[in-house]
């Protein structure tokens, strides 16, 4: 009996051997070949901007989030949605003129805004104001356009009616989780998106060709008419958005920044053919939120 459980012991001892990769041969026991480790995926980077999103341009896929529906104040990054409701206007002419008015210039020196430092009286052209929106993030050039492209009798009624448009967007988009209740992101408490609404926004936006060409330029000089039909240059408007000059690849988007919304940035670069978009809200200064974004773009590219 004590020889056969030997027995039995014995072949269950070489079953386990075989069954766990190892081989029987001419009376020596040899080990399979180790399995090679897996390659661990990157690790999420840290940020110091509250909320961050990316995702993969072509097909909309998340790549990283941080409170990525977490509604916070969104600053100039606002005049994402001031540039694509007045390019989505129909029969748009980008050459037709627009009149600096007092206003315009009041409001930036009461609200202490940013600029594109228009002169009252000068005719700017709409393509010219959306150079100044974009690039130096001037407030003036968002009053002239939402004066213009609203509808009303009156500037407050075209200017509530141009708000009105934005917001038909968002929720034409499908984001709910912004409203506006600005041109500019100088808002009354009820501005506000999220990290992935707004990249949401911004790749809707890019799909415009003038768009496009506006946001990834990084100097432009307008040469507008002054009230006695001469022309002025104007000093040149520099683009806020330095990962322009500070990461191969970038097209854009746009910054933002104020009391309440911190420091935002809007961005998007392509290489080898691959995009990512993302946002950052509320990092802790101009320098810390481009390096978010780098850090977030560097993930999201190898990532995609």
């Amino acid at each position: 009996m004590k020889i056969g459980i030997q027995g039995i012991r014995i072949r269950r001892a070489v079953g386990v051997a075989v069954t766990t990769g190892a081989m029987l041969s001419t009376g020596a026991l040899y080990a399979a070949p180790a399995q090679a480790a897996p390659v661990q995926a990157a690790a999420a980077p840290s940020i110091v901007a509250k909320g961050g999103f990316v995702m993969n341009n072509a097909n909309g896929r998340t790549l990283y989030t941080k409170g990525g529906d977490t509604r916070r104040s969104t600053g100039s990054t606002t005049k994402i949605m001031t540039a694509k409701v007045v390019l989505a206007q129909k029969n748009l002419n980008l050459n037709s003129t627009v009149t600096i008015q007092k206003a315009y210039s009041d409001y930036i020196v009461s609200r202490n805004a940013s600029s594109a430092r228009l002169i009252v009286g000068d005719k700017v052209t709409v393509r010219q104001l959306l150079y100044g929106l974009m690039l130096p993030s001037g407030c003036d050039a968002a009053y002239a356009l939402a004066d213009k492209f609203g509808t009303g009798k009156t500037r407050s009624a075209r200017v509530k009616s141009f708000i009105g448009k934005m917001n038909a967007d968002a929720k034409k988009l499908g984001l709910k989780n912004t409203h506006f209740d600005s041109f500019d992101g100088i808002g009354n408490g009820k501005n506000y998106s999220t990290p992935r609404d707004l990249t949401k926004m911004a790749s809707s936006a890019m799909k415009n060709a003038t768009f496009r060409g506006i946001v990834k330029t990084k100097k432009y000089t307008a040469k507008t008419k002054t009230k006695t039909g001469g022309t002025r240059t104007m000093a040149p408007w520099t683009n806020t958005n330095t990962l322009l000059g500070s990461y191969s690849g970038t097209i854009g988007v746009k910054t933002g920044s104020g009391s309440t919304s911190k420091y935002c940035l809007v961005f998007a670069a392509t290489r080898n053919g691959k995009t990512v978009i993302g946002t950052v809200l509320a990092s802790s200064s101009a320098a810390q939120r481009e390096k978010d974004a780098k850090k977030l773009l560097g993930y999201g590219f190898g990532r995609i």
